[in-house]
């Protein structure tokens, strides 16, 4: 059962945010908006698994040193979702949940079905809109367990993109659909690997990781195309600091984009440009 506690007239801060996906759930502590642009947490954790290792994050939430705190989630995976506040209601009762929804967000969505759209997609435009120019258009990148390529438009409306397989997801389905292929780890890219691999694994790594880089090149440069501006390109997820050297000097890499989407929702953020 999900619990949903709504919040109403109250300073958000300090509070948690989750960002719940189907291998990885990042939590982050936020103690106030900041002077950036986006604002930045405090303290992090980021568990991997499945299902969630809830154990770990168990250890996070008893070190929590407030009497009360603000939960705010974003999730695509539901079983994780219903794990995590299950939990946090055994340890911390007193503290107010909000699961969010579309509705939830300051965020106008130009789609006929906003309601199934992924949340994440949904809270990286929200943060982008924070960060792009006036008059200009954003495409997000999310290089996660699926990697999305979503336009944000000159008058901040989220306008849908495209979904294809994350790098780890294509190394395990190499793997499971042939005989003699290994599974190579790609959650984690700490080097670009070189185009011509001179083993099995090594051209599988090529393979995964260009053919990704190839895909999202495309789907930017189609997109950039129909805009009277060059957009600005935000990149997040695990691969996303390798990917975003690729893409030029106007992609930007942000490691927490989802998160601080999370908090201006729960800030009540409105200036959508």
């Amino acid at each position: 059962m999900i619990y949903v506690y709504q919040i109403e007239n109250m300073n958000p801060f300090p509070l948690i945010a989750v960002d719940v996906g189907n291998a990885r759930v990042k939590l982050g502590r936020f103690d106030a908006l900041g002077e950036g642009p986006l604002p930045e947490p405090s303290r992090t954790l980021h568990v991997s698994g499945r299902p969630l290792p809830i154990e770990e994050v168990a250890g996070w939430i008893d070190a929590l040193e407030v009497e009360r705190i603000a939960w705010w989630i974003g999730s695509v995976n539901r079983p994780a979702a219903t794990s995590l506040i299950d939990r946090i209601r055994e340890q911390r009762p007193n503290d107010p949940v909000t699961l969010l929804s579309a509705d939830d967000l300051p965020l106008r969505v130009a789609l006929d079905r906003p309601d199934m759209v992924g949340v994440d997609r949904l809270l990286d435009a929200v943060a982008a809109n924070q960060l792009r120019q006036p008059g200009r258009a954003a495409i997000v990148v999310d290089v996660g367990t699926a990697i999305t390529v979503d336009l944000v438009d000159v008058e901040g409306a989220f306008c849908g993109g495209a979904i294809l397989p994350g790098i780890a997801m294509a190394a395990r389905a190499m793997h499971e659909f042939t005989d003699l292929l290994p599974l190579l780890d790609m959650r984690e890219l700490t080097a670009i690997p070189p185009p011509i691999g001179q083993s099995t694994e090594s051209a599988l790594r090529s393979g995964l990781f260009w053919g990704a880089v190839g895909a999202i090149r495309e789907l930017v440069d189609r997109t950039t195309q129909e805009e009277a501006a060059r957009p600005h390109v935000f990149l997040t997820g695990g691969a996303g600091p390798a990917v975003a050297q690729l893409l030029g000097e106007s992609a930007e890499y942000l490691p927490y984009l989802t998160l601080a989407g999370i908090v201006l929702a729960a800030h009540g953020a409105r200036n959508i440009r």
